[in-house]
C-alpha cells in the first residue's frame, strides 16, 4: 500500500488547497499520471502520482487545505485482475443462474475515467456556473476528454493569481517574497558577469527563420536556454540542489525558465533534459510552459525538478541584472537585453550586438573559477549556434 501525500511545490510552500480530484477509488494510476489539481500561492498546479497501482481511498476532500506531507490518498499495489472461472452448466442448474454468472462484471484495469457522467468534474461545473460559461462549448483536457477546472479557467480571461491581500501584497508576491528572503538569508551568493557578442546568433537565427511561418520559428530565448544547459554539462557544480546541508548534483539538466505572469509575480517551471533537446523542441517546450503557466496548468514535477534557472530581461529590458537563486538550486543565469556596442573584430572596431550574462552562484558549492569556466563555455556555445 502506497501513501500519496501533498507534495512540496516550492521552497516556501507549507500547504495547498485541493481543488479537484481526477481519480476515484477503483481507478488504476501509473507513475506520472495527473491525479489532482492543487491551488498554491503560485496558482493551480497539476499533481502527478509517483506510485502505480489501484486507488483504494481518497482521504482529502475537495476544498480542503492540506499541509505538505499530509496524506491525500492511498494507492494499492498493482495486481492482475482476477476473473472467476465460469463452471459448465448442468441440467440441474437453472438457466437464469448461468446467465447471471456469465454476465457478472469482470475487474479490469484501464485509464482513469471521466470525473462525472456529464463529462465535467465538480470543480469545473461549479466554476462554469459561477462564470456563466456553457460547458458544451469547451474542449476537455482531462481523462477521457473530461472538462476539468483548468479548461474553464482557460476559457475566461487569464486567472488573476495576483489578488491583493490586506497587506497590499498579492498572493504571488507573497510567495516570491518568502522564497527570496529564504534565498538571501541561507545562500551565500556571489556573481560573475560576461559580455558576449551575439551578432552571429541573431544573424544565424534570421537566416534560419526566413522561410518559416511564425509558429515554427526559433526565438533567441530558446538558443540561450539550450546554450545554458550545454554549459552546465561542463560545470557540474552549478547544476543540482543544496539540501540537508549538502550539494546533490543532478544527472539531468532541467532548465528552469523564469516566466512573468500577467497578474503579477514570477514563476520558473523547468524543461526536463534540456541539453538533449533540439532547438525546435526547446522552443516548443518554452511556448508550452508560458501558455500553461499563465492559465494555471503547470505540473508539480515542472515546479520541483529544475536544476538551473535562466531569467531573460527581454529585448527591451535592462542591460544587465544580478538575480537571486531559486532554492534549493545553486545557480541562476540572468540575460540582459541585446545592445549594439563598438566591438573589436580583428584590427577594426565595428558595431556589433552584445549581451551581458550575469551568473549568480552558491559559494558553498563553487567558486569564481567554476563560474568563469561556465560563462566561457557559454560564450563558446553561442559562437557556434548551428551546433546547438
Amino acid at each position: 500500500m502506497a501513501i500519496f501525500r501533498m507534495p512540496s511545490l516550492g521552497a516556501d510552500m507549507e500547504a495547498g488547497t485541493l481543488v479537484e480530484w481526477l481519480i476515484k477509488p477503483g481507478d488504476e494510476v501509473r507513475r506520472g499520471d495527473v491525479v489532482a489539481v492543487v491551488e498554491t500561492q503560485k496558482g493551480a498546479i497539476e499533481i502527478e502520482s509517483f506510485e502505480a497501482g489501484i486507488v483504494t481511498e481518497l482521504i482529502a476532500s475537495v476544498g480542503q487545505t492540506v499541509p505538505v506531507g499530509q496524506e491525500l490518498a492511498r494507492i494499492g499495489a498493482e495486481e492482475p485482475p482476477t476473473v472467476e472461472a465460469v463452471p459448465e452448466p448442468s441440467s440441474k442448474q437453472p438457466s437464469v443462474a448461468v446467465a447471471s454468472k456469465l454476465s457478472a462484471p469482470k475487474i479490469t484495469a484501464g485509464p482513469p475515467r471521466s470525473p462525472t457522467s456529464a463529462g465535467a468534474s465538480p470543480a469545473a461545473r461549479r466554476a462554469a456556473h459561477k462564470l456563466g460559461i456553457d460547458l458544451s462549448t469547451l474542449q476537455g483536457s482531462g481523462p477521457g476528454g473530461a472538462i476539468v477546472l483548468a479548461d474553464v479557467e482557460a476559457s475566461e480571461k487569464p486567472k488573476n493569481i495576483a489578488k491583493t491581500t490586506e497587506g497590499g501584497l498579492s498572493e504571488m508576491r507573497k510567495a516570491v517574497a518568502a522564497a527570496m528572503v529564504r534565498s538571501k538569508r541561507e545562500i551565500p551568493h556571489f556573481s560573475a558577469s560576461h559580455t558576449i557578442e551575439t551578432q552571429g546568433v541573431s544573424d544565424w537565427l534570421a537566416a534560419r527563420n526566413a522561410d518559416r511561418p511564425p509558429s515554427e520559428r526559433v526565438l533567441l530565448g530558446a538558443v540561450l536556454v539550450k546554450a545554458a544547459a550545454l554549459a552546465a554539462r561542463a560545470v557540474k557544480t552549478l547544476n543540482g540542489h543544496f539540501t540537508d546541508g549538502a550539494f546533490v548534483p543532478s544527472d539531468e539538466i532541467n532548465t528552469g525558465v523564469a516566466i512573468s505572469l500577467r497578474g503579477g509575480g514570477l514563476i520558473a517551471p523547468a524543461l526536463h533534459r534540456t541539453d538533449t533537446m533540439s532547438l525546435d523542441d526547446v522552443m516548443a517546450g518554452m511556448r508550452d510552459l508560458v501558455t500553461r503557466a499563465r492559465s494555471g496548468r503547470l505540473r508539480g514535477s515542472e515546479m520541483t525538478r529544475g536544476t538551473l534557472t535562466v531569467s531573460s530581461l527581454g529585448e527591451n529590458g535592462a542591460e544587465q541584472m544580478t538575480g537571486v537563486i531559486f532554492p534549493p538550486q545553486v545557480a541562476l543565469l540572468t540575460v540582459g537585453a541585446p545592445q549594439v556596442r563598438p566591438w573589436v573584430v580583428g584590427d577594426t572596431i565595428v558595431p556589433r550586438e552584445v549581451m551581458t550574462f550575469v551568473l549568480s552562484a552558491d559559494h558553498r558549492v563553487c567558486d569564481g573559477l567554476q563560474a568563469s569556466k561556465y560563462l566561457t563555455v557559454l560564450a563558446e556555445k553561442l559562437s557556434r549556434p548551428e551546433e546547438l
